[in-house]
């Protein structure tokens, strides 16, 4: 079975092998082995794992919160209910994230649309004639 490094695992994941360090700390990655030096030994499961918990790390999850999640998984089947409860309100945290988004991204737009056309006209005066501009025409 291959092996991995703190440093290939950092790489591949694009974390610092500190925050690898940090996530040991806090016991979120109880399951990956060391050797008898202390060196760890990360399997392609460890970086799957590793991966979920960057999944819910995206999502604003707080590190005892993860550290939760990660009991859980090695009680088994035991903590089945509780995990899958877990995922629906993560669910539902991103997406009102996303629902946040889509409204930045509607001003966003908006403005996109207003100045391409002041830049297109010359002026923003176009837009106080047809009352688009809104607030904030002069950053």
């Amino acid at each position: 079975m291959k092996t991995y490094s703190i440093s290939e695992v950092a790489k591949e994941l694009d974390l610092t092998t500190f925050t690898l360090r940090y996530y040991d700390k806090e016991g979120l990655i109880p399951f990956v082995e060391r050797t008898s030096s202390g060196i760890r030994l990360f399997k392609q499961s460890d970086i799957e794992a590793l991966k979920i918990i960057e999944c819910l790390k995206s999502t604003g999850m707080p590190i005892k919160e993860i550290k939760n999640f990660i009991d859980w998984c090695s009680e088994g089947d035991a903590s089945l209910q509780q995990r899958y409860e877990m995922f629906l309100e993560r669910k539902a945290v991103v997406e009102a994230q996303i629902a946040d988004l889509r409204k930045t991204m509607e001003i966003i737009d908006h403005k996109c649309f207003y100045y391409k056309t002041a830049l297109e006209a010359g002026t923003e005066n176009i837009h106080k004639d047809i009352n688009i501009g809104n607030t904030l025409t002069h950053e």
